[in-house]
């Protein structure tokens, strides 16, 4: 069913695969089985995408609360099992120096906790949780936060990384109009369209695609694009950042499923909160 969704949400499959953090063949063989089991065609095909048949917008409706009570039977189970397990997703490289703070008030606080830890890539911004993979996502914004609720624990400001060798690179500050002409590197298509205009300076940009921090780095090394990130991160001799002036800052955020009740995601917040703001 959740398969469904993102497949129906996105009308298409390639979108649909990069958000579930999947390969495309599984997923259209997971949604031709549900097809059999159903006895009805949900999604009609076409090179460009799919559209929803009748049989499919009534599924969707129904397959939404369906999901949605799930999550609620989960936690309340969970709760009377005792079961005490909390999956976290993080973004990136997982380098964010605020991340061993939390990492060790959280344990001070619930000892006797499984904390279960999903690394993500760029791609997917909000770490999983609208696939359901996560409780609890510690991540970046802007993203869409529609569905979401989101708590800001830092602002970092934001520079630009070149190679060192770079003419820009010789600057202390820059501004965006200064990076008109160069490639900046690309998400892959399907990627949240807020995140993908916040990283590329909000406009269109051409240049290499990449999923990691580590193939944004490389794109800059090998082929002189330039990309965003936040100031302050360790980064190899070979690569440089300057702070630009005219990009609002990035935020560090903890975000969750709206309505989500399980007090495990809500001890984690208000523990991040409190982390972050030392």
């Amino acid at each position: 069913m959740r398969y469904f969704v993102a497949v129906a949400e996105e009308l298409h499959f390639g979108r649909a695969a990069t958000r579930l953090h999947m390969s495309q063949p599984p997923l259209s063989r997971a949604i031709k089985q549900l097809e059999t089991d159903i006895g009805a065609l949900l999604l009609a095909r076409s090179p460009g995408g799919v559209t929803l048949t009748p049989v499919g917008t009534v599924l969707l409706d129904e397959a939404r609360a369906l999901l949605d009570h799930a999550d609620r039977v989960r936690v309340r189970v969970s709760g009377a099992a005792g079961a005490a397990t909390i999956t976290v997703g993080i973004l990136g490289d997982g380098t964010d120096p605020g991340m061993s703070g939390l990492a060790a008030a959280y344990r001070r606080s619930h000892p006797g906790i499984d904390i279960r830890i999903r690394d993500t890539d760029l791609t997917d911004p909000t770490c999983g949780l609208r696939a359901g993979l996560v409780d609890v996502a510690l991540t970046r914004a802007p993203f869409d936060e529609t569905a979401l609720t989101v708590r800001a624990l830092r602002t970092d400001p934001v520079g630009v990384v070149l190679r060192s060798d770079d003419p820009l690179a010789r600057h202390d500050r820059l501004r965006l109009a200064e990076l008109s002409d160069r490639r900046w590197f690309q998400f892959p298509q399907g990627t949240d369209p807020v995140w993908q205009s916040y990283w590329n300076g909000g406009r269109p940009r051409e240049g290499p695609m990449v999923r990691t921090v580590q193939e944004c780095r490389q794109a800059v090394l090998w082929n002189g694009t330039v990309g965003l990130a936040p100031l302050g991160h360790d980064l190899p001799p070979e690569l440089a950042v300057v702070s630009l002036i005219d990009l609002a800052p990035s935020r560090v955020v903890a975000a969750w499923n709206e309505g989500d009740t399980n007090p495990l995601v809500r001890s984690f917040v208000e523990i991040a909160t409190a982390t972050y703001r030392r």
